[in-house]
């Protein structure tokens, strides 16, 4: 009969999945040495394409995002997500224009913030500066001073262009029998039917 040998008996495991700290322990890994693991908000945020500026990041100057973005450090210039959400976290400090889909502020915001969707000021934010936006949502505790212009969405149809009509023709030019014969007056007649 065929016997295994102990090498056959081992099944790596797939590789997306992280050893436990028990394996390291077995193998002699130090387990600082080891990237932290993500949690769930993190690993959604990774999922679902977004970037983010951690709270020890600082910018100057513009920032142009093409998917969602959170930033927990400090921004100073323009901040542009024009079909994304933006979100400012708790530690965030934001001096600059924003437009965006969305925003959500948690931290700080000094400046004009455009959105075509919605902005909500949460808890403990602080907002300084006029916002245009479609809605808006200011939670107790929260700061804001500036003005709201509240938008509206254009709820008539799209005017569709009229083709340019072919203007009308013109008779053709009546002339008197006095005028055939030679006989008349200076210029063309009008005739009335």
């Amino acid at each position: 009969m065929w016997n295994r040998r102990k090498d056959e008996e081992f099944v790596p495991k797939p590789l997306s999945v992280p050893p436990t700290s028990s394996e390291l322990a077995k193998e002699g890994i130090p387990m600082s040495t080891l990237p932290g693991r993500l949690n769930e908000p993190q690993l959604e945020a990774r999922n679902n394409s977004s970037a983010a500026l951690g709270k020890s990041v600082i910018v100057k100057g513009q920032i142009f995002s093409r998917e969602d973005l959170t930033i927990d450090g400090e921004v100073e210039g323009t901040v542009e997500c024009q079909e994304h959400r933006l979100t400012v976290g708790p530690n965030g400090k934001v001096k600059a224009t924003v437009k965006a889909r969305e925003v959500v502020v948690l931290g700080t915001i000094h400046g004009d913030v455009e959105t075509s969707d919605k902005i909500d000021i949460r808890k403990d934010a602080k907002l300084v500066g006029d916002i245009k936006t479609a809605r808006i949502g200011i939670e107790d505790g929260a700061y804001f001073k500036g003005n709201i212009d509240i938008i509206r969405p254009d709820l008539r149809p799209a005017a569709v262009p009229k083709p340019p009509q072919a203007a009308p023709a013109t008779p053709p030019s009546v002339s008197t029998p006095a005028m055939a014969a030679g006989a008349g007056g200076t210029g063309p007649t009008e005739v009335k039917r």
